[in-house]
């Protein structure tokens, strides 16, 4: 891990902005543990691994799950930072990103799998992945895979369509020997992003909701475990989370308005 400097303002803010999201998760949660995810796309290391390892007196918990959109950004990153993150792609997947996306021993999560295709290159490749792994390190563990739906029906959105294409996915997700099928995930439409709040219920969560529920039932996962719900970002994660959210992800309300990706830079 290369030395990264970490300034001390910039910290403080980060701190700030992380402790208000969290306390905004724990009074909608109701005592139910949420996960947030910290969305650092085109943001530097540097901010993340002020996040990762806080001064003591910030009163802040470390944050280890990060999400990035750009698959060889989130590489580069996670060269360079602490084994313990536990990366989340969230990006719209590309099959030919599947390969470096499966070799990167602490990626936790990919949340955009839509296809069939796709399942079949991240399960083989991080079956090659763990098969040859010789490093005095553990082993890389399963890929979590959140299946994404398109709740909304948008031609520009991602994502299964609701219905038996999203449960012969997550089919074909639990079957693969190398993938966990963790849940369902959803980027639904901006302007019910906008229009949530805590008791005005999102169609697309609504949507998710169900398709979760059938996939459980189709797949005889009933009572054996949970499927996870991953709804709800800066916009609407309160809302989400009262409608049963079990990831949310954040991004410019912890760090801020983003720097357009030609300017971004991976240390700074």
């Amino acid at each position: 891990m290369t030395d990264m400097k970490i300034d001390a303002t910039r910290a403080a803010a980060l701190y700030s902005q992380i402790k208000g999201v969290s306390e905004r998760i724990t009074a909608v949660a109701k005592g139910r543990n949420v996960r947030l995810v910290a969305v650092s796309k085109l943001k530097p290391a540097n901010d993340i691994l002020a996040l990762v390892q806080p001064q003591e007196e910030s009163g802040v918990e470390p944050q280890l799950h990060f999400g990035e959109n750009y698959a060889q950004e989130l590489a580069q990153k996670a060269e360079i930072l602490p084994r313990d993150i536990r990366w989340h792609f969230i990006g719209g997947l590309q099959s030919g990103h599947c390969k470096n996306l499966a070799k990167i021993p602490n990626l936790w999560c990919v949340s955009s799998v839509d296809s069939l295709k796709k399942v079949q290159l991240l399960d083989r490749y991080r079956g090659e992945f763990i098969s040859a792994f010789s490093s005095s390190e553990p082993a890389p563990e399963k890929l979590n895979i959140h299946v994404q739906v398109n709740t909304s029906g948008e031609e520009s959105k991602s994502g299964c369509s609701p219905g038996p294409e999203t449960v012969e996915l997550c089919r074909a997700v639990e079957a693969a020997p190398n993938l966990h099928l963790l849940g369902l995930m959803t980027i639904g439409a901006i302007a019910r992003s906008v229009a949530t709040t805590p008791e005005n219920e999102n169609e697309d969560f609504v949507t998710l909701k169900g398709q979760r529920d059938l996939v459980a039932k189709e797949l005889g996962l009933d009572g054996e475990r949970r499927l996870e719900l991953s709804m709800g970002m800066s916009e609407d994660f309160e809302g989400a989370i009262s409608m049963g959210s079990d990831e949310v992800r954040v991004g410019s309300t912890i760090f801020g308005v983003r720097p357009s990706k030609a300017d971004a830079k991976i240390t700074v």
